[in-house]
């Protein structure tokens, strides 16, 4: 009784720890953060750094501000929070599908393997310029420019995993009279939840990438527009705070897959 006092005890007292030290590393990070700001302020203040060039935290509060009192900022963070969204959504869809057809024909995989890794080789800001001139510059090309940074990478990681799946599990569905179907079904896709959920982590951030780059050839609107309009008109204030809004964007996004992820992981 008094070992299991004492293993309890202990358990609880690393459990502490851990969490004493995680408090400790969010509290560090938060001062670093705030240390930038505060010397990033000052610099400009006392012009040691140029505030017309490189802006300041004042300044980028200020912009936000009067786009915030018109309503401009809603608007175009959230066209380019949708356009992320539709992309990545698309994403997730068609590179689970490819992923399943190449696995659920090998003949087809060896085919297209190829294609596949020249195309996620590519670099996709070389294909933006093309979609705009086929699609037009519309949210549909912007939402394909997204699709197109993320998809190649998704089929062919997920198809690797499906390939990497236990061989024991598989032979005992086949033993057990199952089909094909039911070891995609019972074991593929059960089994690969994990990095199906770690793929979409990397994905989110890549289709914000791709939308980006969109706006910045064919859109009108959209954080991307601003930072390409804000820079060759010399509104470097806006050209910042777009990127700041678009790194939080990007944390609140990864933020949620990563909380489902430990959700799921943790059940």
């Amino acid at each position: 009784m008094n070992k299991s006092k004492g293993n309890s005890a202990t358990q609880e007292e690393y459990l502490k720890n851990l969490q004493r030290r995680q408090y400790r590393i969010t509290a560090i990070q938060v001062l670093i953060f705030v240390l930038f700001l505060l010397l990033w302020e000052t610099a400009v203040q006392l012009s040691w750094i140029d505030g017309f060039i490189f802006s300041s935290p004042s300044r980028i509060l200020k912009t936000f501000g009067s786009m915030w009192a018109d309503g401009s900022i809603f608007l175009h963070t959230g066209i380019t929070l949708a356009e992320t969204l539709v992309s990545f959504a698309l994403v997730v869809i068609a590179g689970v599908g490819m992923a399943v057809l190449l696995w659920y024909n090998t003949e087809l995989s060896e085919i297209l393997e190829p294609y596949l890794v020249v195309l996620n080789s590519l670099p996709k800001s070389a294909l933006a310029p093309l979609l705009i001139v086929w699609l037009g510059a519309n949210m549909k090309s912007i939402i394909v420019a997204g699709m197109s940074v993320a998809i190649f990478g998704t089929v062919l990681n997920l198809y690797t995993g499906f390939r990497e799946m236990d061989p024991d599990k598989i032979k005992l569905i086949y033993t057990l009279q199952g089909s094909r179907k039911d070891v995609l079904f019972k074991v593929i896709l059960p089994g690969t939840v994990p990095l199906q959920l770690s793929v979409m982590k990397v994905n989110i951030g890549l289709c914000l990438v791709g939308v980006v780059i969109g706006e910045f050839i064919g859109a009108r609107q959209g954080l991307g527009y601003l930072i390409i309009y804000g820079s060759q008109v010399f509104k470097l204030d806006w050209v910042i705070m777009s990127i700041v809004i678009l790194c939080i964007i990007a944390m609140l996004l990864y933020g949620i897959l990563n909380r489902i992820e430990k959700k799921f992981l943790t059940r």
